[in-house]
């Protein structure tokens, strides 16, 4: 085993992180493109700072811009942008600054005129941050209904699905209200299948019967995690899986994640996705990240050959502040203890005291969670 595997681990999480930042994503889509300076940036969800930044950098002009994102996930770059308007607000579950935001939007796509241009940045998160209701519904039912798509582990089709069918921009009906000229979207995508018409319950998707809008998906999981595997075979790691199949109950993605890693040989393993956990009345510390890790941690008690990182691209693992774990055989002493802890969906709490927690703060993109692992 290497020196220091908890080291390499984040190393390479934060190398694949790296390759799909927003900047860069934005950066690299704009330059292989021909697309003109657009007369609005509108850039929304978790990584809209980042990629907003990109495409001002970009195009090195004085562009109107609205940037509607999370809360603390601000650069002070941005903030000194001419022309930009800011708006943060909630997520997971919406704030009234998401429905100031949402109606922000709206309205600025709407007040476009027919020669003019617009250019959309959508990554994740956007679903909760930026919001227009249909008549009937309230914030305190969007809050309810969001809560309750937590609690009940759906995946994140299932819940934009749901949400699209009570927004007004959403599902590709903000884009429906635009007049001008020529749009371009370009998202970075955290949801699978990489579909525009899931990413941010469908805010960039367009089925208009012209041809006024071009689409463009920037970067994925699947790019983080080719990435990572790149970086790895250059530090002569054997490559043992790369697949992107983190996807249903944590607890049953916990028992094909150890299958595959205590049957198969020594090197890296790379998985992607997002899993779902089901939430009790009162939910504890935690995110799915640090629930997904715990149960693995249980499973490889007292082992010295497996050393775990499982962290959201986003840097933020649910409601909490941190992006992850990163575990190994010595982190879970006791197996019923544990079992208390995720019950309560309190897996943050164990991992804190644990000192196995891993934060990262906001990285400017979102494609979902990574689960890298190092078998000796």
């Amino acid at each position: 085993m290497t020196n220091n595997p908890a080291a390499i681990l984040e190393n390479l999480w934060w190398q694949g992180v790296n390759a799909v930042r927003g900047f860069s994503a934005v950066s690299t889509a704009l330059s292989k493109s021909n697309i003109k300076a657009p007369d609005l940036i509108i850039a929304v969800g978790k990584a809209a700072g980042d990629m907003a930044l990109g495409a001002r950098n970009h195009f090195d002009s004085p562009i109107q811009t609205i940037v509607v994102t999370k809360y603390d996930h601000i650069s002070e770059a941005l903030t000194t942008l001419d022309e930009c308007e800011i708006i943060e607000a909630a997520h997971p579950v919406p704030d009234q600054n998401s429905l100031i935001g949402g109606a922000r939007v709206l309205e600025c796509v709407k007040n476009m005129t027919a020669d003019q241009s617009l250019l959309l940045l959508v990554s994740g998160g956007a679903s909760a941050l930026v919001e227009v209701l249909e008549e009937g519904h309230s914030l305190q039912s969007l809050k309810a209904l969001n809560q309750g798509f937590l609690a009940e582990g759906l995946s994140i089709g299932e819940i934009n699905a749901e949400r699209r069918k009570i927004s007004r921009i959403k599902g590709g009906r903000l884009l429906d209200a635009f007049n001008g000229k020529s749009g371009h979207v370009i998202a970075i995508s955290d949801v699978e299948g990489d579909s525009i018409d899931v990413i941010a319950s469908g805010i960039g998707a367009y089925y208009g019967d012209d041809d006024r809008v071009e689409i463009e998906i920037a970067a994925s999981n699947a790019v983080a995690r080719q990435v990572i595997e790149s970086a790895a075979q250059s530090k002569n790691l054997n490559i043992c899986l790369n697949e992107e199949c983190l996807y249903g109950r944590a607890d049953d993605i916990a028992i094909s994640l150890f299958d595959k890693i205590e049957n198969g040989p020594a090197g890296l393993y790379i998985f992607g996705g997002e899993p779902t956990v089901e939430l009790p009345e009162n939910p504890g510390r935690g995110g799915r990240n640090q629930h997904l890790a715990l149960l693995l941690a249980g499973k490889i008690k007292t082992r010295d050959d497996l050393h775990i990182l499982i962290a959201g691209t986003d840097g933020t693992d649910g409601p909490t502040d941190e992006a992850g774990a990163i575990i190994d055989g010595s982190t879970v002493k006791d197996t019923a203890q544990v079992a208390k802890y995720l019950t309560a969906a309190d897996a943050g709490t164990y991992l804190s005291e644990r000192g196995a927690l891993l934060t990262t703060g906001p990285t400017g993109t979102n494609v979902m969670d990574i689960v890298l692992v190092l078998k000796a």
